[in-house]
């Protein structure tokens, strides 16, 4: 009976994946979701303005959280901080703006790239406005992120500076919302957090789409637009994928982090910049050009070296 019971037991651990596995199977499931997020956007930014998409996005999400408060009522903090609370659901709406934008004039792949340059502005605005230490290999990671941007950050024939200056602006805006994020979760539960953001993507995007109604002259402007009713039942359904993708990714996200530390974590992240492209080819975008390619392959080393860094602290 005894050896049985060893080997039930050798067996029993071989079946079951430690906790660091379940962590990077969340966070690899996290960034797919995203990355199918993104494409969806992209498909639906071919008929609605991508202001239309932001508010379906979080409208869709509004709905889940709502319900979940309702099922177990927020969790009551000491303090408060209520101007930060909307400062961050301002940015982070700005920069969902920003990112559907930049999706349809940059293509998938470039967008995301932009886009995980995040932990990059995070760690130098951490430094610069906080007053954290770096490390050695923290600024290293910097340095290689920076120089991967100037291999990403070239105005094509069809590509603007404009544009590509939005697409890093997207980076910019969320290494802010993590900032202001840190000192939310002291005073907020996570839910109030997420609930706040969500409808400022709600109310930004009206008014916005009010703009539209009132000033329809501006038609070139990812801050203004006219709302086009979806007559499209499969328009219907994809805003309802839209919201779904971005809640289950998000979901997982944040699962994911409660098995490993969040620097390594958070490395396998930047698996989101290959489903992007991937995902972008097969809806005919081209293939990325070599300096594009050491571009990516650059912030990838200068993101997985900070939150590695992160991982060791």
């Amino acid at each position: 009976m005894h050896k049985k019971s060893i080997l039930l037991t050798a067996l029993a651990k071989r079946l079951s994946l430690p906790h660091q596995q379940k962590g990077i199977q969340l966070m690899l499931g996290a960034t797919l979701f995203f990355a199918l997020t993104s494409g969806l956007s992209k498909w639906l930014g071919r008929h609605f303005p991508t202001l239309e998409l932001v508010f379906f996005r979080n409208v869709v999400g509004v709905l889940f959280i709502g319900y979940s408060i309702w099922k177990r009522p927020l969790q009551q903090k000491s303090g408060g901080k209520l101007g930060l609370l909307v400062f961050r659901g301002v940015v982070g709406t700005l920069s969902l703006y920003m990112l559907f934008y930049s999706i349809q004039v940059l293509g998938l792949g470039r967008a995301s790239t932009y886009q995980y340059t995040y932990p990059i502005f995070l760690a130098l605005l951490s430094w610069l406005l906080l007053g954290e230490k770096l490390r050695f290999q923290e600024w290293l990671a910097i340095g290689i992120g920076f120089l991967g941007i100037l291999f990403v950050f070239r105005p094509d024939l069809d590509m603007s500076v404009h544009d590509h200056a939005l697409g890093l602006g997207v980076a910019i805006l969320t290494a802010v919302s993590y900032l202001s994020i840190r000192h939310l979760g002291h005073h907020y539960d996570v839910r109030a957090i997420i609930l706040s953001f969500m409808l400022s993507g709600i109310i930004m995007p009206l008014a916005s789409m009010a703009g539209g109604e009132l000033f329809p002259e501006i038609t070139d402007n990812f801050l203004i637009g006219r709302f086009i009713l979806p007559l499209s039942p499969y328009h219907w359904l994809g805003f309802l994928a839209l919201g779904l993708t971005a809640l289950i990714g998000q979901k997982m996200l944040t699962e994911s982090f409660t098995y490993d530390k969040a620097g390594r974590i958070a490395a396998i992240g930047y698996s989101n910049i290959l489903f992007s492209s991937v995902l972008g080819i097969i809806m005919g975008e081209a293939f990325p050009s070599f300096p594009m390619l050491i571009g990516m392959l650059l912030i990838i080393m200068g993101g997985v070296l900070i939150a590695l860094s992160k991982a060791s602290k």
